[in-house]
């Protein structure tokens, strides 16, 4: 039976792995890359960096795997989303660092745009709200202020992309141009009702059309590539998928109605809304959950722009802790959070407020606080934004849904996956699949390839490895999530001209 090779491309590392026909990891290689902070609040990664990192972990696997290898059908990729390269046409070399899904340097572009009211329209054509976690203002700050940049641009000697396009560009030595449909929805470039890029927004965020790759289905083929001279054979590259969308395929989310959260450095809530688009409301977004054939299913998403990246604050920069074991522990151990939030806008608040200007905050500390009580904190603010996303979720699609899915890395956590179940009075199931967004990717192309009808086919999706209930009492709850509310506001509020321009819904 063949083994599948899958390329993921994450905020914080490129990784190879190496499934079986059953959907398990028989071999996986990382390798993390830099992260560069220019400016508080701009977030950077170097592109070129991530392009050797992924033909080293590509050629590891692949040298350690041997015979296996020479099974291999086709290679898939999914990768972090928003996230945005310009690069030489000829060469595919990168001519600036990749401005990354976290970098709000875009956000006086955003409040611009607002002002002159366009936010409607980019609303209705995309999905989305106008905010620099999207990749369109970061592509107008090069235009902007790179001018010789913005010259080749101009020219037709620079292409712009996210992550899998770049990828793809130099995998495929220039040969091919392209993206999927699930990246291409994240730029606030593409009208996902017409299933095409924009002029009027391409003119409204000075990006030339030309600029900008073929939008193909995920299960689409993207050429082949010998990457780089490493392989004794052209390999196909079938499966190209935005890396939250890839594991709620995975998850096996096909029915209108189910939904699954993804645990990483960001999280992201999606709900299948069906094949009808359906504008979004309570500062949640619409967006493309996937398209086959042509036609688009789409989804409701609550986006949350730093949950595992509290933790690794927590972690690397005030050095509370060495072992992420020790926040399970924690939050055992103690009985409550002692009052203490934290409310983690540290490149701006997301959802449901939109605030690129907010910064983070520690709140209700006293002289009973301590590091335990700021780590405890820590770990329920993901829970807390979960919460946020599912009950607008409920209020805006009118679809009734009594369980979620779940992977990423802090679904290993007890204690924090109780807590969603807890605060959200939903079931969480877990997911029982190892890396869920490389797995998405492979069974995309596994269906390109025509190696399976139907994605139910594929006996690796949906399964469980553990399910949480919510047992909470309902006074309980209140109380906690009245206290994250008033936290957020004193947040928004530090500044003089702060407002809170929409409301969560306290219940789910």
């Amino acid at each position: 039976m063949p083994h599948f090779l899958a390329l993921d491309q994450s905020t914080s590392a490129s990784k190879a792995l190496l499934f079986s026909e059953k959907g398990d990891v028989v071999d996986r290689v990382s390798k993390e890359h830099a992260q560069v902070y220019p400016k508080p609040g701009w977030v950077e990664h170097n592109a070129e960096e991530i392009w050797r990192n992924c033909l080293d972990v590509l050629g590891e696997i692949l040298e350690r795997n041997g015979e296996l290898a020479r099974e291999i059908p086709f290679l898939s990729i999914t990768n972090q989303r928003e996230t945005v390269v310009v690069f030489d046409k000829a060469t595919g070399r990168p001519l600036y660092n990749a401005l990354v899904w976290q970098c709000r340097r875009g956000g006086a572009l955003c409040s611009e745009a607002v002002a002159e009211g366009y936010g409607s329209e980019v609303e209705r054509k995309t999905g989305l709200t106008i905010d620099p976690y999207f990749s369109a203002s970061k592509m107008k700050w090069l235009m902007d202020n790179e001018p010789e940049i913005a010259a080749q641009v101009e020219r037709g000697e620079a292409l712009f992309g996210t992550i899998d396009t770049y990828l793809i560009y130099r995998l495929t030595e220039g040969r091919v141009y392209a993206t999927d449909t699930t990246n291409a929805s994240r730029t606030l470039l593409f009208d996902i009702g017409k299933m095409r890029w924009d002029e009027d927004l391409c003119e409204l965020w000075g990006v030339p059309l030309g600029a900008l790759p073929e939008a193909r289905d995920s299960e689409a083929q993207f050429g082949e590539t010998n990457l780089g001279g490493k392989l004794w054979r052209p390999l196909a590259i079938c499966g190209v998928m935005g890396d939250s969308q890839a594991a709620m395929f995975a998850q096996g989310c096909y029915e209108k109605g189910s939904g699954k959260v993804t645990f990483g450095t960001g999280s992201s809530i999606l709900l299948n809304i069906g094949s009808e688009m359906q504008m979004a409301d309570g500062g949640l977004v619409t967006t493309l959950a996937w398209t086959r054939g042509g036609k688009p299913t789409y989804a409701l998403e609550g986006i949350l722009i730093s949950t595992g990246a509290t933790l690794a604050w927590l972690k690397n920069k005030l050095g509370l802790f060495e072992d992420n074991a020790e926040l399970e522990e924690v939050g055992d151990a103690l009985e409550d959070n002692g009052g203490v939030y934290l409310v983690p806008a540290f490149t701006g608040l997301g959802f449901p407020y939109w605030r690129a200007e907010a910064r983070a905050s520690i709140v209700r500390l006293s002289s009973h606080s301590g590091r335990q009580q700021v780590m405890r904190a820590g770990v329920e603010s993901i829970a807390y934004q979960v919460h946020d996303a599912v009950a607008a979720m409920k209020d805006a699609s009118r679809i009734s849904f009594s369980s979620l899915k779940a992977d990423g890395g802090s679904t290993s956590n007890a204690f924090l996956m109780q807590l969603v179940a807890d605060l959200c009075s939903l079931e969480i199931s877990v997911s029982s699949v190892e890396e869920c967004s490389a797995l998405g990717a492979t069974l995309a192309g596994m269906l390109g390839m025509r190696m399976l009808e139907r994605p139910e086919d594929f006996q690796a999706v949906a399964a469980s490895s553990q399910r949480y209930l919510s047992v909470m009492e309902p006074s309980r709850r209140e109380q906690l999530l009245s206290g994250w509310n008033r936290a957020v506001e004193q947040t928004l509020f530090q500044n003089e001209n702060a407002r809170i321009d929409r409301k969560v819904p306290q219940e789910v």
